[in-house]
């Protein structure tokens, strides 16, 4: 699809592939003035040589209870646990919060898991059994969660509510509304009695493991527990939903890549890696507001102006992907899809190892893959940041490859 025009960037066909209109954006309008559902002006940053560095610097701000007007904010009730956290907060508070939760969230940590997400995602296509239909939402999506919720210590018997309140909670369509609300303060509630419970009988989780870290005296709150929870939760579930149907609809969209990857397994490392730069789990980094009046690509932006960064576009641009529209698993990728600089995404990793163990067992399973439903018919996540597939209709069988 070719755009002659600015485009819509709340339309159905920019939602199905904003592709086309971000290669418009960096070519015409690289820092693209827009207005949000809410009725807010912002500013869309298209180009790499511009978001990287920007994601790096300090005249950006996250801090939402600073640049918001209060009517914009979520409720008194709930607005601790959605903005006291490493993803809303600027130095000194977000070095001190991100440097406490990397002493347990380490790259040890996360290698150890392999076993586990390898029992999990084997378990989970047991379940699908040797043949049929399936929405792989459902079902593999279901990796990421059950292992956030062993991570957090959530004992099994409370799933089935935390799965609902958390789903509840992490829908940007719905933030606001009363739904939201009501399932945001009970998800608070209950994780509050969660870590009131491991304050006394831990476990080995990363819950636990976080109420214990210290720097030099320095530790968390049981408030810094909770909004760091929320954000684990959040994060750790719908990332990782994103890359794995996002990466099975590139792979049966292109026959000679998913051929390539079925021949030369070794090559899954960098078939994520690909996966990541061409369509990745967050189209733009979350919300920053200019500190101060600035300048981006010759656009002045006033103190106070709501900026997101592109990160989807950024990995796009022909200047550091040629022929970036074409999904190649041989490219040597470079993208920003986990951000860049002091807020890159803490759980990169443990994304990464997910996506890999998923989509390798997957396609050693079944030999014949295929979409259940035309291209056309798929439906895809509205929204600024989480981009991926509502639902995958997918057709198996674990025929010869």
């Amino acid at each position: 699809m070719t755009i002659h025009e600015p485009p819509e960037l709340f339309g159905a066909d920019f939602i199905r592939d904003p592709y086309p209109a971000y290669a418009w954006l960096r070519e015409h309008s690289p820092v693209h003035r827009f207005t949000l559902p809410q009725g807010m002006p912002a500013w869309l940053i298209t180009r790499y040589e511009d978001v990287r560095p920007w994601l790096n610097d300090p005249r950006l701000g996250k801090d939402l209870e600073r640049f918001l007007p209060p009517e914009a904010l979520p409720s008194p009730s709930i607005r601790d646990v959605l903005t006291k956290n490493m993803l809303h907060s600027d130095p000194p508070a977000h070095t001190r919060l991100r440097r406490l939760a990397a002493k347990a969230f380490t790259a040890r940590r996360v290698q150890s898991l392999r076993p586990r997400i390898e029992e999990i995602t084997d378990e989970l296509l047991d379940g699908m059994g040797p043949e049929g239909e399936t929405d792989l939402i459902d079902t593999l999506g279901l990796l990421p969660i059950t292992l956030i919720y062993e991570l957090l210590g959530v004992p099994k018997r409370d799933w089935e509510a935390f799965r609902r309140w958390s789903v509840l909670g992490s829908d940007e369509q719905s933030t606001g509304s009363a739904e939201f609300e009501t399932a945001t303060e009970a998800l608070k509630s209950y994780t509050r009695e969660l870590i009131a419970d491991k304050r006394v009988r831990p476990g080995e989780d990363l819950l636990s493991d976080l109420m214990v870290v210290r720097d030099g005296g320095d530790g968390l709150s049981d408030d810094e527990l909770l909004a760091m929870a929320f954000l684990l939760l959040l994060g750790g579930q719908e990332t990782t939903i994103s890359l794995i149907g996002v990466a099975v609809h590139h792979l049966l969209r292109n026959p000679d890549q998913l051929a390539l990857l079925r021949a030369e397994p070794e090559r899954l490392p960098a078939a994520i890696e690909e996966v990541l730069r061409f369509d990745g789990p967050a189209m733009n980094a979350s919300m920053r507001f200019a500190v101060e009046d600035i300048e981006i690509a010759g656009t002045p932006i006033p103190a106070g102006g709501v900026v997101f960064l592109g990160l989807g576009s950024a990995s796009h641009d022909p200047e550091v992907a040629p022929d970036g529209d074409r999904f190649d698993i041989r490219r040597p990728a470079r993208h920003l899809a986990f951000g860049h600089g002091p807020h890159a995404c803490i759980g990169s990793a443990l994304a990464r190892l997910e996506g890999e163990i998923a989509i390798g067992r997957l396609l050693d399973r079944y030999g014949d893959l295929r979409l259940a439903v035309p291209e056309e018919e798929l439906v895809w996540r509205p929204g600024m940041h989480f981009r991926g597939p509502a639902a995958l209709p997918v057709r198996y069988r674990t025929a010869p490859r």
